[in-house]
């Protein structure tokens, strides 16, 4: 215990896992507890809260994955015929695949409901995605108001009401005002409605998923593999030249400076502008930009970020001075690669293996808008079924164009950056991947002492060109901490997802685990979360990316 109390890390790990459990015990208890920890100051809200709603989640996904392994059982054998017609069952599936979320949002609320329901839901085989998604949304919802409550109230309060054998009949019945006041305000507000509706499409594509939503399986899949692979700093060695194997922290510029020895011509040239003091990084700058023979635009970022932060495509001096003022921190310089076209290659193999793979490629397309002299920027975006989703980044990026009409067949490239979180759209390219690729992504990974796993971001003219492994440039080199970006292709189901990043994490331990067994030494947990923590601290100054 008293290591838990000297150690932040380890006290944090060891307060979720106990709320997780005991929602299993009783899931308003607590919730209740860890909201009155987390007003009290004795935990972390967003710790208290995401443990209190993976715990409902998971046990809502373990009642509805019950019911379905044993509903075949219960419900389809020659005895349970004589009961229920074959005929009767199969009309009872369709009616509850039809109108079952709105059962599930009912039992949240109504009592006594929620365990036959969830029950029915497995039973009559309700899909997964479906209720994942309905019950995780109605979890959210859950632990926001008792969260809420907590705060308003106390928590010595909200225990005695939880208690109460009328409490579930209040909260249905301040549920049920919350809803008809939102139908009244949608009927006869179409503006509101329009966004209601925008939010339920955005998290009905699980595509759009905020972080805290999509990565809790994730976070369980890791987990099972630390102890699948008795480490779980594992994936710190995967790529042992890296610091942390790429998971945080690592420096984009270390492995551009490395390409641009070994594979030059396969590689964006990128220069490091150091910190020091706006003047001195600012003649650094100018001198690289003249000696080099680089030329407008070009690219600037942050040497150490995470999913495009802070991206630029810089177009001036003056811009340039502007970045450097924002992030202090070491910032890459680099040839801008027109592309068109941009890909993510992700790339593997084991020590000692005679070749690699490539495990995934993503196809990323960049959204953009056309003017038609009459609609604004504003209502050009949200025209698009897609771009509606994410107007606010759109929004965000170019403020210069809040109000403007755009002439009539102008073209407005929505994002630079081909990062997916930054509003680009990603594919699945594996209908580029050819043995001649292959073969060139490999023979550029072994050049790169200590590289095993990760992906490739490549800018290029042509897919013949890129199919042919030739003339495309390198434009970054991420770590094990990197995703098969393919994953967020719309066409993708969330099951087939997930496997994909259970696959891909498997490579990541398995190719720790083998450079552990030669010798390498991962790093500390600590160390990791010190990283991160730092990144944190950073990033809260890098610019909006492009």
């Amino acid at each position: 215990m008293g290591e838990l109390l000297t150690n932040p890390l380890s006290g944090t790990v060891a307060l979720a896992v106990s709320i997780i459990l005991a929602t299993f015990v009783s899931e308003d208890g607590a919730t209740v507890l860890a909201a009155s920890l987390a007003a009290a100051g004795m935990a972390d809200t967003r710790v208290a809260l995401g443990s209190a709603f993976v715990g409902i989640w998971l046990g809502d996904i373990g009642l509805y994955g019950i019911a379905r392994a044993l509903g075949d059982a219960c419900l389809r054998n020659s005895f349970a015929r004589r009961f229920v017609s074959p005929d009767a069952l199969t009309r009872a599936e369709v009616r509850f695949r039809q109108s079952g979320g709105y059962a599930l949002v009912a039992s949240r609320f109504i009592p006594g409901t929620r365990l036959p329901t969830y029950l029915a839901a497995g039973a009559l085989r309700m899909r997964f995605r479906s209720f994942a998604l309905v019950t995780a949304m109605c979890g959210v919802v859950w632990v926001s108001l008792v969260f809420l409550l907590t705060t308003l109230i106390g928590g010595q309060v909200l225990s005695r009401f939880v208690t109460s054998p009328y409490h579930s009949w209040a909260l249905f019945g301040f549920g049920a005002m919350i809803l008809s006041t939102l139908i009244l305000i949608g009927r006869f507000s179409a503006r509101f409605g329009g966004r209601v509706r925008l939010f339920v499409e955005k998290y009905r594509r699980w595509e759009f998923w905020p972080m805290w939503l999509f990565y809790p399986p994730v976070v369980v899949m890791c987990a099972w593999l630390a102890i699948k692979y008795r480490g779980i700093s594992l994936p710190t060695i995967a790529n042992p030249s890296l610091h942390t194997g790429g998971i945080i922290g690592e420096s984009k510029f270390q492995y551009l400076a490395s390409l641009s020895e070994t594979a030059p011509e396969f590689t964006a040239d990128a220069y490091l502008v150091p910190p020091g003091d706006p003047a001195t990084r600012t003649r650094t700058l100018h001198d690289l930009f003249l000696r080099r023979r680089l030329y407008f635009p070009f690219v600037l970022k942050p040497d150490i970020a995470q999913r495009g932060d802070g991206f630029k495509r810089i177009a001036s001096f003056e811009a340039a001075e502007n970045y450097l003022r924002a992030v202090p921190g070491p910032v890459v310089m680099q040839r801008y690669a027109p592309g068109p076209r941009e890909a993510g290659i992700f790339y593997y193999r084991f020590p000692g293996e005679a070749q690699g793979h490539i495990f995934a490629i993503t196809e990323k397309e960049f959204p953009v808008v056309t003017g038609d002299g009459v609609q604004t920027f504003e209502e050009l975006v949200d025209a698009d079924s897609r771009a509606a989703l994410i107007a606010e980044t759109y929004r965000a990026r170019f403020p210069q164009l809040q109000g403007s009409i755009l002439p009539a067949g102008e073209k407005l490239r929505l994002v630079e950056a081909g990062n997916h979180c930054q509003g680009c759209i990603f594919r699945d390219g594996m209908h580029l991947a050819t043995e001649a690729l292959r073969a060139r992504i490999d023979e550029i990974s072994r050049q790169l002492p200590g590289f095993f796993i990760g992906r490739y971001d490549v800018r290029y003219a042509s897919d013949d060109d890129l199919r042919a492994g030739r003339d495309f440039q390198i434009v970054e080199l991420n770590g094990s901490s990197a995703e098969a970006t393919s994953i967020y292709d719309p066409r993708n189901s969330l099951w087939e997802a997930y496997r994909t990043l259970y696959r891909q994490w498997d490579l990541v331990f398995a190719i720790g685990q083998a450079n552990r067994d030669r010798g390498h030494r991962p790093s500390s947990v600590g160390e990791v979360w010190r990283e991160w923590l730092a990144y944190r601290r950073q990033s809260v100054l890098y610019p909006l990316a492009d």
